[in-house]
């Protein structure tokens, strides 16, 4: 059931191209979208069916998520040098920790982190706030947790002998 939902998110993402941001119809299936991120890994959890699939569905969703998003609220924000540096530099952590995670286990993988998790939320948040003014400090703060949790994944990839998706942060494993 939990695969189902993420693979249902996938494909409700991809439907966020076709309704214009403006419409309260963008709002719902955006909320369906999010929901969905939360009730896939809940379910997994509950039933005791948690397994690598399901957690790669899950990264997967997130990403196509995050991509669509960002194709669609591109346009509209304000990328200053600082913060195109910014997303850059955790681009590189996040792309550095999925080569480690290859090289290291012959797969691709994301955890599960707390502050990963911490992350994703306040990111789906942002297009809620787009052209108001909470717009840049929401980023900026984004941005800020998004760095630490890269790190964390980073360092938790680098020193860990075996790979533990569902890692909770580098002080609980």
């Amino acid at each position: 059931m939990a695969n189902v939902i993420s693979i249902s998110r996938i494909l409700i993402s991809l439907s966020l191209l076709f309704i214009d941001w403006h419409s309260w119809q963008f709002i719902y299936v955006y909320l369906m979208c999010g929901i969905s991120d939360l009730l896939d890994g809940y379910i997994a959890r509950k039933t005791k069916t948690q397994s690598l699939l399901g957690a790669k569905l899950d990264t997967v969703g997130d990403m196509i998520m995050f991509a669509v998003v960002l194709y669609i609220f591109a346009p509209v924000i304000t990328f200053t040098h600082t913060l195109i540096i910014w997303l850059l530099a955790i681009l590189s952590i996040r792309v550095l920790s999925l080569i480690i995670v290859f090289i290291k286990y012959n797969i691709f993988a994301m955890l599960h982190t707390i502050s990963n998790k911490i992350t994703g939320l306040l990111l789906f948040f942002i297009p809620m706030v787009i052209g108001s003014p909470l717009e840049n400090p929401l980023i900026y703060f984004v941005c800020a947790i998004a760095s630490v949790s890269a790190i964390e994944e980073l360092i938790i990839h680098v020193t860990s002998k075996e790979i533990e998706v569902n890692s909770k942060s580098i002080f609980k494993r």
